[in-house]
């Protein structure tokens, strides 16, 4: 295709159709100077019926099967020629002005691959929400957690974020990415299905030396567990399996034995403390995602060759040095400034 606008803003919809009723207007009101399009991700509900009868002019891409965040993202984008992509979940409230600071910032400098606005709660919009919130962080054992979110803990907006700052991942709600690099770096990798799939797709990038940003200058609102609700069997699998994948695709070598060793006994001990407080859903969830794992080695073997021949870092160096779980659990920090 040959577009006239640089930005594509790009929402990827399975049995939506609430959400794009609730959400589309306000991405169409303010976001004039880019693309919109849907992916479909084979839905089943009145999704497309809904697009063709209110928004019979809005570019959609239609899918026959749920290929998961990371398959329904990559057939799709890779069939566009624009310069930047925004990644936008479909539960998302956008603002005035929110794609002009990101993409600004995307131009400025060729050493910058991604980055993302302030993600806020829909529900509670003085507070940053999970997914994302000012940015994504990575402990020194792997562990993800965001300056406004760790865990469960999320903070109020007082204004303790307003700096723009370098982060390790950008989060995958509203992610702002160079379109050459998404497909330059092998896009999201398919296997992840989702959850992790944009920590991992940042790790690549920063071992390559490209720098993923965040900026206070533009802020959305997320609903969040719009197509996968927290707290459930099925998130654990995906969090657990992915976790793992996520370190043995990206770790430096000397890093890789004893981290992965270190994940494995903790993951034994969140299954066993699912057990004891009756959630056995969620252990057996510990142990299918360990299988998993095990069973697709072959892919996360030739995702680890690639990864570590765009690697130029020496070193795993852009972590919080200490263990976030060690800091939320045992000695009650649950602020990121507290870290």
């Amino acid at each position: 295709m040959n577009s006239k606008k640089e930005t594509a803003v790009v929402i990827l919809n399975y049995n939506g159709k609430k959400w794009l009723e609730k959400f589309l207007p306000s991405v169409i009101i303010h976001s004039q100077e880019a693309e919109i399009i849907i992916i479909d991700n084979g839905s089943t509900d009145e999704s497309i019926s809904f697009l063709n009868q209110y928004y019979p002019n809005l570019k959609y891409i239609q899918l026959f099967e749920n290929y998961g965040f990371t398959g329904g993202y990559n057939r799709g984008l890779l069939t566009l020629d624009h310069t930047y992509f925004v990644l936008l979940n479909s539960d998302i409230e956008v603002t005035k002005n929110w794609l002009i600071a990101p993409i600004e910032l995307l131009k400025k400098d060729p050493s910058i691959a991604a980055c993302q606005p302030k993600i806020k709660s829909y529900k509670n919009k003085n507070s940053f929400e999970h997914a994302g919130a000012a940015g994504g962080m990575l402990d020194k054992f792997g562990y993800p957690f965001c300056r406004g979110r760790i865990f469960m803990s999320l903070e109020e907006d007082n204004g303790q974020y307003n700096q723009e700052e370098e982060i390790f991942w950008a989060s995958g709600a509203c992610l702002f990415i160079k379109a050459n690099l998404y497909k330059e770096f092998q896009r999201l990798q398919d296997a992840f299905f989702a959850h992790m799939e944009e920590i991992d797709l940042c790790w690549r990038l920063k071992s390559a030396g490209y720098k993923i940003m965040y900026t206070p200058e533009a802020e959305v609102f997320h609903v969040g567990g719009g197509t996968l609700n927290h707290g459930t069997p099925r998130k654990t699998f995906l969090n657990f399996r992915n976790g793992l994948a996520l370190l043995f695709i990206n770790l430096p070598k000397r890093y890789l034995i004893p981290l992965i060793s270190y994940r494995l006994i903790l993951d034994g001990i969140a299954g066993v403390q699912f057990l004891l407080v009756g959630h056995w859903k969620d252990t057996l969830a510990i142990i299918k995602a360990h299988i998993s794992f095990y069973k697709k080695i072959r892919y996360w073997i030739k995702a680890r060759k690639f990864a570590q021949s765009k690697a130029v870092l020496n070193g795993y160096k852009y972590t919080y040095s200490k263990s976030v779980v060690w800091s939320y659990f045992i000695k009650n920090k649950k602020k990121y400034t507290q870290l």
